[in-house]
């Protein structure tokens, strides 16, 4: 038998176009393609050309610094061009200043002063990165590119995912379904009633992520504005700062050190995050309502659920989306932990860290594509779901010892030790219908009680749960 030895097969890294280490950006590119645009290592370098070319006009805006004029509307759409024509080319261009910067917020200033190099706007090229640090023009760019994310991509998904759980949840809100605490037989609810408690679940969620705050500072290497004032005392340097900041749709905050310090991250980042383990919860909750036979899945045509047997129709998209959400959850848990620490004034940790934050959110979306798709193969099988209630009489043991409960109150006799007696008829035994209406029948209840007892039947033992549905589940 030949040793494997991948070392002397085909060098993969020498394919064009280039093979995908990772499966996001290969078996799975079609799913989270959105994201490219906000949360890519170009994205960074567009979003960090966009904070720089603002930072300029904002300067002459404002008359921050002397001799910075008034820039024509033509100067103004140069600058402003330059992030918005930022395309493959202008991607490989920085790319190669960056070889020589070993710096890659340098090579984006590098870059603009390229672009003004031999305009009207060259005698003022300085004012490109004045006074800045490069974590002024990060963290801004971080708050603004995962704003985006979060606001044109994410949010939309995983809002269109809780409708979609919503119509079905009201879909099914009548249907009975035996419940499982434990996993054993107990009181009856909806199927509908069920969803719907995941999908009010997951909105609240939502509600609390896009509340959230994105923060952003730019005031200098240690957040005192010290080379802004030691240029320009004469400035409102705190007031450029805010105005600034809040003109790029972020919150300032006035109180850093080199870093932004990052606590709006984490805070957005458990909310994904535990959006995400709601969603795990869904996920094999269905799951294993489609295992009971609750739901039956339709096939698409020429897929394959088992190489070896031919009958099966596999979950897949929830079994997907449970792993999924699992390594998002951790690469969020750990990017929340992570940022909210640096050592002194700076350190680099948040820098890797941040760069891994498209992956986090891309396992996330690829998990709500996926249930989504999945949602979108199930029917509801109520056969089964009735089969299952009507094989399971002994959970009408609590509304019946409750019942004998409220008329032992009322001044019923015989009604002691209800729930003693109900335990000793149902527990460990088989019981039909025809047992519960005999122990109803040797009850000295009112008529009234005891017809409504006796008129009982698993699949109507559901209480308020379809009103519940139609009540409060406001998606």
């Amino acid at each position: 038998m030949t040793s494997w030895n991948p070392a002397a097969l085909t060098d993969f890294t020498t394919i064009e176009p280039a093979v995908a280490l990772t499966p996001l950006d290969g078996r799975y590119r079609g799913a989270v393609a959105p994201l490219v645009n906000h949360l890519s290592e170009p994205a960074l370098n567009r979003a960090r050309l966009h904070v720089e070319v603002e930072w300029f006009i904002h300067l002459c805006e404002t008359g921050a610094v002397p001799g910075a004029r008034a820039l024509t509307a033509d100067e103004t759409a140069l600058l402003r061009a330059i992030p918005a024509d930022f395309d493959g080319a202008g991607i490989a261009e920085h790319a190669e200043i960056e070889k020589v910067t070993v710096h890659d917020v340098k090579a984006v200033e590098y870059f603009i002063k390229r672009r003004i190099e031999g305009t009207s706007l060259e005698p003022l090229s300085e004012l490109v990165h004045f006074a800045c640090t490069s974590e002024d023009i990060n963290n801004l760019s971080y708050a603004l590119m995962v704003k985006g994310a979060v606001e044109q991509v994410w949010a939309p998904a995983a809002a269109s995912l809780v409708s979609d759980i919503a119509d079905l949840a009201r879909a099914s809100a009548g249907q009975p379904m035996l419940s499982r605490t434990h996993g054993q037989t107990a009181t009856p609810t909806t199927l509908g009633k069920e969803l719907g408690v995941l999908a009010h679940r997951l909105n609240r969620q939502l509600t609390r992520v896009a509340k959230q705050e994105y923060l952003g500072k730019i005031n200098g290497a240690t957040g005192t504005y010290g080379a802004h004032t030691a240029a320009v005392p004469g400035t409102d340097w705190v007031e450029v700062s805010r105005t600034f900041v809040e003109g790029l749709g972020l919150t300032w905050n006035p109180l850093t050190t080199q870093i932004e310090s990052h606590d709006w991250q984490a805070e957005l980042y458990a909310d994904v995050a535990r959006y995400g383990r709601i969603l795990h919860n869904l996920a094999t909750d269905v799951w294993t309502y489609i295992s009971l036979g609750y739901f039956a899945q339709a096939a698409a045509k020429g897929s394959i659920g088992s190489s070896a047997m031919p009958h099966k129709i596999n979950p897949i998209r929830f079994e997907n989306a449970e792993a999924n959400l699992e390594i998002s959850a951790a690469l969020f848990d750990t990017l929340g932990s992570t940022l909210v620490t640096s050592r002194l004034q700076r350190d680099l940790t948040d820098s890797t860290s941040q760069r891994n934050i498209g992956v986090a959110f891309g396992h996330s979306l690829l998990a709500i594509d996926n249930v989504r798709r999945g949602l979108g193969t199930l029917s509801v099988n109520g056969a089964a779901l009735d089969a299952d209630l009507d094989a399971s009489w002994e959970v009408l043991a609590e509304p019946i010892q409750s019942a004998m409960r409220a008329a032992a109150v009322a001044g019923v006799p015989g009604m002691e030790n209800p729930y003693e007696r109900l335990k000793e008829l149902t527990r460990g035994h088989v019981i039909d219908a025809g047992a519960i209406r005999t122990f109803v029948d040797g009850l000295e209840l009112p008529a009234e009680t005891k017809e409504r007892l006796a008129a009982l039947t698993p699949g109507t033992y559901v209480g308020l749960a379809e009103q519940l549905v139609a009540r409060y589940l406001s998606v």
